[in-house]
């Protein structure tokens, strides 16, 4: 008989974002003349850039013609744009990441899930708390974990992130983790790194030949000097880690499905016998076989951000959540609220000072405004809620006063 992978019965009650957008529907459908907003799942509304559009249609007319056809692309992505980003993303920043070791995908979601694959079941993993809920959930679903008990799995090794720590954690005393989970610019919190904390985990990974997983799908949102964008701009780090970068936030992608990784020459994993297994081969065999590449015509559109033209819209684009951000922010903290975030990140991080399920259900019935609870990226989440500026400056202002009316 048909065995069934039962560690996904070990998955806690169902995926975040479905939960509430079962709640959102049922309350529309009681509510149908309710206008709601949306500031919950980190989804962008504004148009993708007249560049990118421009350059989009013209791929489209590639694509009318025999001599300039695509068919199958090359898998790890076409040279146009791994180039364009080695170039722009890295080597204009004093990083040293060559075009070979960036591997295009359609988003930054799918890698930090799929990456999981090369490494060995027995490894001592630690995640941040809270977290985003895809980089807990698919070492479950691939039996790493044991089950869940009081809002947490056993065999994780969790990392507090809470205000005393500025939502950003240490290297644990006394503890060898092998893989690390971290996320800057983070989500959900909205909190940043500095050079000597992001130091502190690259000294902690290298010391006990760990690896750190480093999201840095809304670095583009970084504003504060002295931030670091990539986890390379820390010496050693291309020894002991893997970047995974998105257009989906950065340049509204987020339906148009356009990411990438980097995986450094001369990464390690290691055998039982502590024998070096460099990563980026098995990537490229991972990535190869169940890939068949980005769209042609998607990474015409991701090369154009890179142009003079597509990165004065894009950053344009991305001040104008900021703003958005800011606004809200400043509204919850007159407010009395204790805010978080909204000046490197659009999420702001807003303690509740009770029950965030509770808090999200009063915001939906009484302001009919979507956000999205703590408790959902786990256990230290609990007592806050996290915000999105993603949508037009006309709902964030309407928000806005609607949260004036019930707060």
């Amino acid at each position: 008989m048909i065995l069934a992978n039962e560690n996904y019965s070990k998955i806690q009650a169902s995926y975040l974002f479905t939960e509430i957008a079962h709640r959102v529907k049922a309350y529309q459908e009681a509510n149908p003349a309710a206008k709601v907003i949306r500031l919950g799942i980190g989804d962008v509304t504004e148009p993708l850039a007249p560049a990118v559009i421009k350059a989009m249609h013209r791929a489209v007319d590639d694509q009318a013609k025999r001599e300039t056809f695509r068919g199958y692309g090359p898998e790890q992505g076409y040279a146009f744009l791994r180039d364009a980003i080695a170039e722009n993303d890295f080597r204009r920043r004093g990083v040293n990441v060559s075009a070979d070791e960036i591997f295009v995908s359609d988003g930054a979601k799918c890698d930090t899930a799929n990456i999981q694959e090369l490494f060995g079941k027995d490894i001592v993993i630690g995640v941040p708390d809270p977290v985003y809920p895809v980089y807990v959930d698919t070492n479950v679903m691939a039996g790493r974990t044991g089950k869940a008990k009081h809002g947490r799995y056993g065999k994780l090794v969790y990392l507090d992130c809470t205000a005393k720590n500025g939502f950003v954690a240490s290297p644990p005393k006394g503890v060898k983790l092998d893989l690390i989970y971290l996320c800057y610019p983070n989500n959900p919190t909205g909190a940043v790194a500095t050079k000597r904390q992001l130091r502190a985990w690259v000294d902690y990974a290298k010391a006990n030949k760990a690896l750190i997983l480093f999201d840095a799908a809304y670095e583009a949102f970084i504003r504060t000097p002295g931030i670091p964008h990539s986890i390379y701009e820390i010496p050693g780090a291309r020894k002991c880690a893997i970047e995974f970068r998105s257009f989906s936030k950065t340049a509204g992608f987020t339906g148009t499905r356009c990411g990438y990784i980097v995986v450094p020459k001369g990464l390690c994993a290691y055998t039982k016998k502590g024998e070096c297994v460099e990563l980026r081969p098995m990537w490229t065999r991972r990535h190869t076989t169940k890939f068949n590449g980005c769209s042609y015509i998607t990474q015409r559109g991701a090369e154009a951000v890179y142009s003079r033209e597509g990165a004065k819209q894009t950053k344009a684009t991305i001040d104008f959540y900021l703003k958005n951000a800011k606004l809200v922010r400043d509204a919850l903290t007159r407010l009395g609220y204790t805010v978080t975030g909204g000046t490197d990140s659009p999420y702001l991080w807003v303690g509740v000072k009770g029950d965030s399920w509770k808090f999200f259900d009063k915001l939906l019935r009484e302001a009919q405004v979507v956000t999205t609870p703590g408790a959902g990226f786990g256990r230290d989440g609990e007592g806050f809620i996290r915000i999105s500026a993603f949508n037009s400056r006309e709902n964030i202002l309407e928000a806005i006063e609607r949260f004036k009316k019930v707060l």
